[in-house]
């Protein structure tokens, strides 16, 4: 077998296209059309959308290329018919039924949903139903992403590869919302701008811990270690002065920042802690050590480290460089996926994912 021979049967170059579905095409969905449409080992087979304005519109245009001669549609029986090797599925939710038609249909399902980092946390029926869909179509489920995902588990499991002894894994996510113009989402979901709420911060830490938790117990079972518990706290800061955002006015007096912590409890002691800090401003009343945009990872160890992460990426560009820290992890992930044994597929049981950056003339 030829050098060449041997590099395409690996997962990452498969000898045959592998025929993918987009399902859902919001602001992750839409980054990731236009990545299978360019890839040189990716063929695209169908979009998935639910609104009636994109049915029947050209999947190219929809994401803003050339024409390429698949039309969106609302029929999962259309996406069916097409026999795909691979469903992208990045809807808001998840449809259980949908899901588990796909996947005993035979189409294998990669999901930047975070319902099935962790199997052994999953709803039981759930789980079941789905291993039951794996089982009878021979297909694979893997669920990955940025956050969680990548910095929580494939990143970690390579640092710790350096390691013998680990006391403390700590990982800092910054995120600056200042240049981010959604006042729906930071003023109403997310309840910057508001009056601090000790209620408000405990459901905020709850509900990141139930994100997040799964997700760093695949870590820690990874270090062949098991979880005795979970505690999460949260906590903000508010302006000092009023501060304009892109998304509106943050008076003097109200939440413009919050630190959100999860920590992994092992024998006693916090071995994984992910910290989510979030701001819109950095003039606060609470002195916190505020990052750029971008993660921080140290380890207390016998090999000690101390990792940046930074987006040397202007404001202006932010919105259409950010869903590719999605999105991308997810297309890349789809040839180790379709090569799998059946079953929900973690981090942990899937080879290290590699992007395949051939140039699609040359495949």
């Amino acid at each position: 077998m030829s050098d060449r021979s041997a590099l395409e049967s690996t997962p990452s170059h498969p000898r045959e296209p592998l025929r993918v579905v987009q399902w859902a095409t919001g602001n992750i969905g839409m980054h990731s059309l236009r990545a299978v449409i360019e890839h040189p080992r990716l063929n695209l087979a169908g979009v998935f959308v639910h609104s009636a304005a994109k049915e029947g519109r050209d999947a190219g245009e929809l994401c803003g290329l050339g024409p390429v001669g698949i039309k969106a549609t609302r029929s999962l029986d259309e996406i069916l018919s097409v026999g795909a090797d691979c469903v992208l599925y990045m809807q808001q939710g998840v449809n259980l039924d949908d899901l588990c038609r796909l996947l005993a249909s035979g189409t294998n399902v990669v999901t930047t949903r975070g319902e099935f980092h962790n199997p052994a946390r999953m709803n039981a029926d759930d789980r079941t139903r789905v291993e039951e869909a794996c089982r009878r179509g021979k297909s694979s489920l893997h669920s990955t992403g940025s956050s969680p995902g990548f910095v929580t588990e494939a990143l970690p499991i390579v640092l710790t590869s350096l390691q013998r002894r680990v006391d403390c894994l700590r990982i800092h996510e910054y995120a600056d919302l200042s240049s981010r113009n959604s006042p729906e989402l930071l003023f109403g979901l997310m309840g910057f701008g508001q009056p601090p709420n000790p209620v408000v911060n405990e459901g905020r830490a709850q509900y990141l811990c139930q994100s997040f938790g799964p997700s760093l117990e695949m870590l820690v079972k990874a270090l062949g270690l098991s979880v005795d518990s979970f505690d999460a706290v949260g906590e903000v800061a508010c302006a000092k002065r009023t501060t304009s955002i892109a998304a509106g006015v943050i008076e003097a007096g109200k939440v413009a920042a919050q630190r959100t912590t999860v920590r992994c409890l092992v024998a006693g002691r916090s071995l994984i802690e992910f910290t989510a800090n979030w701001y819109c401003t950095s003039d606060l009343d609470t002195d916190w050590e505020l990052g750029p945009t971008g993660w921080r990872l140290g380890i207390d160890g016998d090999v000690p480290m101390d990792v940046n992460i930074r987006f040397p990426v202007p404001a202006e560009r932010w919105a259409s460089v950010s869903p590719g820290l999605t999105a991308h992890r997810a297309v890349n992930a789809v040839p180790f996926v379709c090569a799998a044994p059946p079953g929900i597929q973690t981090t942990i049981d899937l080879p290290s994912v590699v992007a395949d950056l051939a140039e699609r003339s040359g495949a």
